[in-house]
Formats: C-alpha cells, sequence, structure tokens
C-alpha cells in the first residue's frame, strides 16, 4: 500500500516572504487561503490584470502588494514560498525551474508533477489547527475528514488548550512527571470528547485529581 511520505510543517508566513504569479480566480482562491490562515502573511502578486476583488483585499490589507505586470525574474528575489497560479502551464514551468535554482519552495496549482508542497484541508478552532493530506490523491476526501472533526471536536477546545497550557506551566517535578500528568488529562480528555461529544471541556479538567 502507498503510503503519504509528504512532511507536515507549519509555516509563520508573516516571517516569510511569499510570491503568486497570477492574479484571476486561481490566484483569489489561493490569496484567500492564506490570509484566512494568517491575515499578517507577507504576500507579492504579479500578474497583467488583476481580479477586482484581489484589488479590495490589496486596500484592505498593507501586507498584499500588487505588480500589474508580466513576471520578472527579479520578483523571485528573497521568495521563500511561491505560488504558481496562472493558466499559463508552459510559463509556470519556465518559472518553477528558475525558482528550483534558487531554493524556492514551489506550489503549482493543477500540476503536482511540479509541486514542492501541498495545501490540504485545514480545520481551525481557537489555537488548535489541524491540516490534512490526501497526498494529493483525492482532496474530497480530505474536505470530508474535515466536516466530520469539526463535528466530533468541541467547540470548547481552544478553552481547554488554554487551560491545560497554564497547568503545564505550573506543574512542579522533573520532565517526565510532568509529561505523566499532562498524558493522563489529556486521556480523560480524549475519552469523555469520544463518548460525549457536547461534554464541557472545562468541567472535566475539574474534576481532575492533580496529585
Amino acid at each position: 500500500m502507498k503510503t503519504n511520505t509528504l512532511y507536515p510543517i507549519f509555516l509563520k508566513l508573516d516571517k516569510i516572504n511569499t510570491l503568486i504569479v497570477g492574479a484571476g480566480n486561481i490566484g483569489l482562491e489561493k490569496l484567500n487561503f492564506i490570509t484566512a490562515q494568517n491575515p499578517h502573511a507577507k504576500i507579492c502578486m504579479v500578474a497583467p490584470e488583476i481580479h477586482p476583488e484581489i484589488l479590495v483585499k490589496s486596500l484592505q490589507n498593507s501586507n498584499i502588494v500588487l505588480l500589474k505586470r508580466t513576471f520578472m525574474v527579479s520578483d523571485l528575489c528573497n521568495i521563500k514560498l511561491l505560488i504558481l497560479a496562472t493558466n499559463n502551464r508552459t510559463l509556470n514551468t519556465k518559472i518553477y525551474h528558475l525558482a528550483q535554482e534558487n531554493n524556492i519552495l514551489t506550489n503549482v496549482v493543477d500540476f503536482p508533477e511540479l509541486c514542492d508542497f501541498y495545501t490540504g484541508a485545514v480545520l481551525q478552532k481557537g489555537n488548535i489547527k489541524i491540516g490534512i493530506s490526501s497526498n494529493g490523491v483525492s482532496p474530497t476526501i480530505a474536505k470530508r475528514l474535515k466536516e466530520i472533526l469539526n463535528d466530533v471536536i468541541p467547540e470548547n477546545i481552544n478553552e481547554t488548550a488554554d487551560d491545560l497550557n497554564k497547568i503545564r506551566t505550573h506543574l512542579k517535578g522533573n520532565l517526565a512527571h510532568k509529561i505523566n500528568v499532562l498524558n493522563k488529562i489529556t486521556e480523560v480528555l480524549v475519552d469523555d470528547i469520544a463518548h460525549y461529544p457536547n461534554l464541557n471541556n472545562t468541567s472535566i479538567l475539574q474534576q481532575i485529581n492533580w496529585n
């Protein structure tokens, strides 16, 4: 059976420069996805024609820079992440190879063979963020799994995460003891969430013996 060998990472896009080549419907979709994850992401978009909604977003967000012209090699300067969202496969391929020469991680929309990374389905509830990948095989499956997890994971999971962080901060003892206590806590949470998905997690924490 083929397995998914992709390495999952979560990038701080407000600390690196992202370039999107293409500013039509596909470019808009990619822009929306990125800004939904981090509204402070530093994004440059270059294209001879720019979607009206992208223009509006750039006026509302100073981190989005628009270059209304064709792509230039110099656009790759200081770029760490590249998304090629044009409908010109020849141009996408040319830019991809230029990016490879400059060690820039690149995603070519609808061209898996020229992708260094994929963007999967994302579920977020506060600080809890789950990325789901089908290894490019079936985005639909990833989408359905997201829907299932969204129903299972309680809306107040972020409050629980905050409580656990406070507990971790104030726990005494060595690392092994802290890990043991936190493991016991999360075992209780997992069991109760599985059987009673609507149960208030804060009440669970209050019932735990911390000794």
